[in-house]
């Protein structure tokens, strides 16, 4: 697992340069965005290391696999850290895959339930250290972002893909399909992805591909392109 720093307080540790979670500085800890995929606890551990400070919570933009893969070892790890995640999105955390009131989207898959217990649920504007909690809601049910406001970078999970250029998640592209395959709800992806853009985030960083700065012009794009696949 490769340690990218990012800005004066955001790394990124990815793996084969594509799958991505986050460490953040905060004054005197660290928080944990995502944990990557199972097996990665060990190296995330140690580039936390590296940086001198201790994790003390992990927040978690949803529940794919891919993103909740190594909680549980990073929990039995690191006990005092506390974990939090989007109210909605908690549920599949647990494996309760029912549907709220006016809720549709395709089957809900590639999640992965884990015994590990959320310490804080998450709402719109709610603040975890230095980042504010934005609702992002289309890849899953109950997605989340982060903002940091310490300089407006964004950690924005899977509602954009950055692999083959900027992409909003629901996205169909014949040369690169995984955004519109793996969202769940298309038309609420590109409503998030607006709202996303409309940050005028000065760094874009995702779960997968390579962050990008100054990303104003190419998410707005991107969030355009969503709509018109998927006028709300």
């Amino acid at each position: 697992m490769k340690l990218i720093p990012e800005t004066a307080n955001l790394y990124r540790l990815t793996q084969f340069g594509m799958f991505n979670c986050f460490l953040l500085k905060e004054a005197n800890e660290l928080t944990l965005i995502d944990t990557n995929f199972p097996g990665s606890a060990n190296a995330i551990l140690r580039a936390a290391a590296s940086l001198g400070l201790p994790i003390t919570t992990i927040a978690l933009t949803h529940a794919h696999f891919d993103h909740v893969g190594s909680l549980d070892p990073l929990a039995q790890a690191l006990p005092n850290a506390k974990i939090v995640i989007g109210e909605r999105e908690s549920r599949l955390l647990r494996g309760d895959f029912s549907l709220d009131p006016g809720e549709t989207g395709k089957p809900l898959l590639g999640f992965k339930r884990v015994r590990s217990s959320v310490h804080r649920v998450l709402n719109g504007g709610d603040q975890v250290g230095s980042l504010r909690v934005v609702p992002s809601p289309g890849h899953t049910p109950g997605h989340i972002a982060y903002l940091d406001v310490r300089d407006n970078s964004l950690i924005a999970g899977d509602s954009y893909m950055t692999q083959k250029g900027v992409l909003a998640a629901g996205t169909y592209s014949l040369f690169f399909p995984l955004p519109a395959w793996f969202s769940w709800n298309c038309a609420q992806a590109a409503a998030s992805a607006v709202k996303l853009a409309a940050l005028k985030p000065s760094l874009l960083a995702v779960g997968h591909g390579p962050s990008i700065p100054a990303p104003a012009t190419q998410m707005a794009q991107a969030a355009q392109l969503a709509l018109d696949q998927h006028p709300t």
